[in-house]
């Protein structure tokens, strides 16, 4: 029997499910299905199995490990379970198979000079500063985790509560959502990483 939810279907446990036959021809670049194949021999499943676990023809299965083709969310969930799975965790091996080239940007702001590369879940600042330079909460945060590696000089890092003198080769970690004061002891230079946290709920 099939149950309808707003997005998904479902079938009984016990249930045979229907076979998929399609999927889009057109794969984004973004995407490569080819994990498929890793997560079928680490199961020591053949196409045929993962094609009777989760109701997808053996073709399309063979086409998305191939990269020949790309999956509907529909035919990505009804893999996903064959390998028990969410399809969330399966979309996120297929995006991250694919490296993302960028390129750095730069601004100044209060005696520090930065070069920063950005990526959905993290930043990266590299800064230079005189002694004496002093910069307030460096950039518009998000819910992030900070971290500041020393690389060169001394810097005073002043928190709500506390305050932490870092000297080369020494790195601090707090929540980037707190008001922060870099003071800049000796001329200094510092790696800057914005973490993106995991979602609460």
């Amino acid at each position: 029997m099939i149950y309808f939810s707003q997005f998904f279907v479902f079938w009984e446990t016990d249930a045979v499910p229907p076979i998929i036959e399609s999927a889009s021809e057109d794969a984004p670049k973004t995407f490569d299905f080819s994990v498929l194949r890793t997560l079928r021999k680490r199961a020591g499943l053949t196409i045929g199995e993962v094609s009777r676990r989760s109701g997808v023809s053996q073709a399309v299965i063979s086409k998305l490990e191939r990269n020949q083709t790309s999956g509907e969310l529909a035919t990505l969930f009804c893999i996903s379970r064959a390998f028990n799975m969410q399809v969330a965790d399966l979309l996120a091996l297929v995006e991250t198979r694919t490296a993302q080239r960028g390129e750095e940007s730069g601004h100044s702001a209060d005696g520090f000079t930065f070069r920063e590369i950005r990526y959905a879940a993290v930043r990266a600042l590299v800064g230079e500063a005189r002694a004496g330079a002093r910069l307030s909460k460096p950039e518009v945060h998000q819910d992030d985790y900070e971290v500041c590696w020393l690389l060169r000089g001394q810097v005073r890092i002043l928190l709500p509560h506390e305050q932490h003198v870092l000297a080369a080769g020494q790195c601090l970690q707090f929540d980037a959502i707190w008001e922060h004061t870099y003071e800049v002891l000796e001329d200094c230079q510092l790696l800057i990483l914005h973490l993106r946290k995991p979602k609460r709920f």
